[in-house]
Order: structure tokens, then C-alpha cells, then sequence
């Protein structure tokens, strides 16, 4: 099997200039397959489909609990709704300026245990599948990997 086999097509993508707050709205209105539940993580291409970073949870995360800050530092503060209060003021924020750049991604032809690998090795949830332009494809959830391996295991078809 191979990266294009398993890989959920891409149909949602998330535009750099947008706010955190829209693309929250998105990752929550994203479907995958028969989940019904939103995503935790999104490629962002430019108006031509070129993959340019990709936006996640961790992202927000990120944002709102400042790299300068160390555990230590916000030991110091209440923690009742602190949360909540930082994310309001990250929410106007654009994509762009917290998305991950350096984005790690395999290629449609690649086989499945080079997909693992990328997997395992960057402790990824999600890795990005592009076509022989370049330009993503889809994209391979560490579930959709899971799912190929137990039928690989348990000798199920589709």
C-alpha cells in the first residue's frame, strides 16, 4: 500500500491571512470521513494551492503561552480562567504569524512504512500528502495508519 491509499483527500485548506478565530470556526466545521467531528490540525495554501504551513492546536497553544514564559513564571499566577483569558487575546491574530513553516510531508507514491517512519520520527499527527507538484493531496492521520496496520494484521479487506 501506499500513502495515497490510505490518505483522507484533501477538501478543507485554511488561508494564511485569516484569524485564529476563523480558522478555529474551520477546524471545527471540517469533516473527516464518517467522524463527524472537527480536526485539531489544518494545511494553509496560498490562493495558487501551495502548501505553506500548516495549523494546529499546538499552534494556539503556542500563541497563547509565549515561548519567554517558563513553567516556573506561570506557577506565580491563578490559574481560574487564565486559559480562556489569553486565548481572547491571541484570537485576532493571523494564521500566518503562528503557523508551523517547516512543514513535514510525504509524497503520494510513498510506500507505507516510510509514512511510519515520518510518523514515528517527528511525532506527528498528521502528515501532509502532496502529488508530484508539490501541492498537497490529502493528508494521512496517525488513526488512518492504525487502520491500514490492523488490517494488514488481522488480514481484512475492504
Amino acid at each position: 500500500m501506499k500513502a495515497k491509499d490510505i490518505m483522507e483527500p484533501m477538501s478543507d485548506t485554511l488561508r494564511p491571512d485569516i484569524t485564529i478565530k476563523e480558522a478555529i470556526k474551520q477546524m471545527k466545521m471540517a469533516r473527516r470521513d464518517d467522524t463527524r467531528v472537527g480536526v485539531k490540525g489544518m494545511v494553509v495554501v496560498t490562493d495558487k494551492g501551495e502548501l505553506i504551513g500548516m495549523f494546529s492546536i499546538k499552534d494556539v497553544l503556542k500563541a497563547i503561552i509565549p515561548q519567554y514564559m517558563k513553567m516556573s513564571e506561570l506557577s506565580d499566577f491563578t490559574w481560574e480562567g487564565m486559559l480562556e483569558a489569553m486565548a481572547k487575546k491571541v484570537e485576532d491574530m493571523k494564521v500566518q504569524d503562528v503557523m508551523t513553516r517547516d512543514v513535514i510531508t510525504v509524497r503520494e507514491e510513498a510506500p507505507l512504512m516510510e509514512v511510519a517512519d515520518v510518523i514515528v520520527k517527528n511525532n506527528l499527527q498528521r502528515v501532509p500528502v502532496v502529488g508530484k507538484d508539490g501541492r498537497p493531496v490529502g493528508i494521512i492521520y496517525v488513526r488512518d495508519l492504525y487502520h491500514a496496520l490492523v488490517k494488514a494484521m488481522l488480514g481484512e479487506e475492504d
